[in-house]
């Protein structure tokens, strides 16, 4: 066992010094620590000024298609650059929802979770900053976005505005040795080189909602490149998850207030005019395409939409959005985080004759993210009711739980939360 622990050390610590150069009583006193460790007994070594931290730490492990199997794991030893996050909540995304049912990215075995955020509580000795600059401690809540890769255009202020649709993503990391790669867990340990965010200013709702709210800051950010979304637009909203519904706070925060949101259930179309849509359309009160662009053009008072966000993975309400538009209008189409099937649209009616200027979105570039957290101060600052948008609340161990009721649209937002 003794000398399964020194290679142990070897491996997990990066010591300038060679373990052959220590003292034996050195040797044994770490020994000891670490086969207490490996024994599920005793602490994790933890860096100067770091909380208690334990042994090891539960994780939600999605192990087959529609299973979570709770699995406890050794925490590892921190490297200089790497970061130990107690996690508080993670919210439940669209894209666990995907892997739940279908593992469409083959992870499985893998721990989820990237809407997460938690406190510090270790830190390697390098760390001094988070990815904009801003001092990071012990103590301080976080929030994740990506794993740089080895690409130059990805950084913090990238002026190409890549978005970061081809970096790793804490959540959807393969399993590995460390484990504690996602943040349905109690534990994150967040590597170095990776982007990590102070945002200890904001309440924990706040904090799970930063990741799908920089979904919707890039959307807007590339609506504004068509030069028609403006503060007088009409803009039509279709999807009122909690994607449509953070889109229409966006646009509210903006100034825009003639938002008609457009949906099929009428408790979300209810909470979309609290979030600050002026009027709603419930398409399943209409028969076609053409009854249902009726209806749009009423709530408008008359008129097509300016501008339209499409916010549904349905490839027929993507067909059906360029009906609700005017003739040399826009539309953002950011509803197919994954491939949800081919869309039946004629170009000539569509796009050509009308002159409809489309783009996509997927994601955000950091630049956005860092600019959620204002948009979240400006949101609540107006009376905007986001902490509305997380309906259900579940414990870790309730996961498959709070899966199920994700899928059943019960609600809207759900989140893991921790004690």
């Amino acid at each position: 066992m003794q000398n399964l622990a020194v290679a142990y050390l070897k491996k997990v610590f990066d010591r300038k010094e060679s373990i052959n150069s220590m003292n034996s009583a050195d040797v044994e006193k770490i020994v000891k620590q670490v086969i207490s460790q490996m024994q599920g007994t005793g602490s994790a070594p933890a860096p100067t000024g770091a909380k208690t931290v334990p042994a090891t730490a539960r994780a939600a492990v999605l192990t087959k298609l529609e299973h979570y199997d709770i699995k406890e794991f050794p925490i590892p030893a921190l490297g200089d650059d790497d970061i130990l996050v107690k996690v508080e909540g993670c919210g439940v995304c669209g894209t666990d929802a995907h892997e739940f049912k279908r593992d469409p990215f083959g992870l499985i075995p893998v721990v989820l979770g990237h809407e997460g955020t938690g406190e510090i509580v270790a830190m390697g000795k390098n760390v001094k900053k988070d990815s904009a600059g801003k001092p990071l401690g012990i103590g301080d809540k976080v929030v994740t976005s990506m794993i740089f890769k080895d690409n130059p255009d990805i950084t913090m202020y990238d002026m190409n505005k890549q978005n970061v649709g081809g970096a790793d993503v804490y959540g959807l990391i393969p399993d590995d040795d460390i484990h504690l790669n996602g943040w349905f867990a109690d534990y994150i340990v967040v590597r170095g080189g990776s982007s990590i965010f102070n945002v200890s200013d904001l309440d924990l709702d706040s904090r799970i909602l930063i990741e799908p709210a920089a979904v919707l800051i890039h959307a807007v950010e590339r609506a504004k490149t068509t030069g028609i979304l403006r503060f007088n637009s009409r803009v039509a909203v279709q999807g009122c998850g909690p994607i449509g519904l953070l889109c229409i706070a966006v646009l509210r925060t903006m100034g825009i207030e003639n938002i008609v949101a457009i949906d099929g259930e009428d408790k979300r179309l209810q909470f979309a005019k609290e979030m600050g849509a002026e009027n709603s359309v419930n398409f399943k009160n209409y028969k076609g395409v053409e009854a249902l662009t009726e209806g749009v053009k009423d709530a408008f008072g008359g008129y097509l939409a300016d501008f339209a966000f499409q916010c549904t993975g349905s490839p027929i309400a993507h067909a059906n959005i360029y009906k609700f538009i005017r003739s040399g209008g826009g539309l953002c189409e950011l509803g197919f985080f994954i491939n949800g099937g081919d869309a039946t649209i004629n170009p000539h009616f569509d796009i050509c004759a009308k002159e409809i200027t489309t783009v996509g979105s997927w994601v955000y570039t950091l630049r956005d993210y860092a600019t959620t957290f204002d948009f979240l101060k400006r949101a609540k600052a107006i009376g905007l009711p986001l902490n509305k948008l997380i309906t259900h609340r579940f414990p870790l161990d309730k996961i498959n739980e709070a899966h199920e009721t994700n899928l059943s649209m019960q609600g809207l937002k759900i989140a893991i939360i921790n004690e």
